[in-house]
């Protein structure tokens, strides 16, 4: 019975961390989409719009500085990292084993 309910909350908790998981990869993929957007929209200005001489010193500074967020938001879907859902969902995993096997 006690066996039940712990595996019950396991399993809860478990289907939280995977939900928390997938709400968290699309909030940053639709972040880093926004900002590839936004960096594309000021080198079409830069580039094939008609911007005044003063506006198209603003776009350069701005795409200038977007280059770093790019860098920024390239380095982090392309280098490791330490996940707190991952890590959270691994200690769930080891507790339920170790812990089964006492019982």
């Amino acid at each position: 019975m006690i066996n039940e309910e712990t595996d019950m909350q396991k399993e809860e908790h478990s289907k939280s961390i995977e939900t928390r998981k997938k709400l968290n990869f699309y909030a940053r993929f639709v972040l880093s989409l926004v900002v590839f957007s936004a960096f594309f929209v000021l080198l079409y200005l830069l580039f094939f719009g008609n911007v005044g001489d003063t506006y198209r010193d603003i776009v350069n500074i701005l795409v200038g500085t977007f280059v770093a967020v790019l860098t920024k938001t390239a380095d982090y879907w392309f280098k490791d990292k330490d996940d707190p859902e991952h890590k959270e969902s691994q200690e769930l995993n080891t507790t339920s084993t170790t812990t089964s096997g006492i019982a």
